[in-house]
């Protein structure tokens, strides 16, 4: 019996309906770890009792606890301070990870508290053995919507973000100019004395 293109149609629907279906009750194990860990964030910056003046504190403290889980800060110091960063002793690579995690916690969180009621969107992934990009964007009513990008990797059991773009600016090749013209221009300790400073300013600010 010869199959009529109606037939052919009605077959390729059902293939799309099941693989949609598929992608649904299987859903990438990447995404869907970002996915809870941005869904933790969006919880409390729209939490109406932790938007009050007066939990700006509370609300920071609950914020950086949550990207901690996700966030794999000695990668990201490793990255940004790149052929650096083998020159220094194990103390001074300790020190440099608490110093810079400061510093990206309020980086990333200044930017994602001035959003409210938008909606993210997580549209592309891409997964090469350890190493993973999700991509996503925050869409606004009435506005352009702000692409967010995360580059990840496996550590352990879990998918850890090492760096993240947003409007195409990558945090890590950000930093690590900045950190390399100072190094350059004067030295690794100047460069942890003014990191030092941005963060006792961001506290006063706080």
């Amino acid at each position: 019996m010869r199959m009529t293109n109606k037939g052919r149609v009605i077959i390729l629907i059902v293939v799309l309906l099941h693989a949609v279906t598929v992608c649904k009750v299987f859903p990438s194990e990447v995404t869907e770890e970002l996915e809870r860990t941005i869904s933790k964030v969006i919880e409390i910056i729209s939490n109406k009792d932790l938007k009050q003046p007066d939990k700006k504190e509370e609300r920071r403290k609950l914020l950086r606890e949550v990207m901690k889980e996700r966030f794999d800060y000695e990668e990201m110091s490793k990255r940004s301070l790149a052929r650096h960063w083998r020159k220094r002793t194990p103390g001074e690579q300790r020190e440099f990870v608490e110093i810079f995690s400061k510093l990206l916690e309020n980086s990333y969180v200044d930017k994602i508290e001035s959003y409210t009621d938008e909606k993210v969107v997580y549209t592309n992934e891409s997964v090469e053995g350890d190493y993973a990009k999700v991509k996503s964007k925050i869409t606004r009513k009435g506005d352009e919507d702000i692409p967010i990008d995360y580059k990840l990797r496996k550590n352990g059991n879990k998918w850890m973000v090492y760096d993240f773009a947003i409007e195409g600016v990558s945090m890590i090749n950000n930093y690590r100019s900045q950190f390399n013209k100072i190094i350059r221009s004067s030295s690794y300790e100047e460069l942890v004395k003014k990191m030092k400073m941005k963060i006792e300013d961001i506290s006063l600010e706080e």
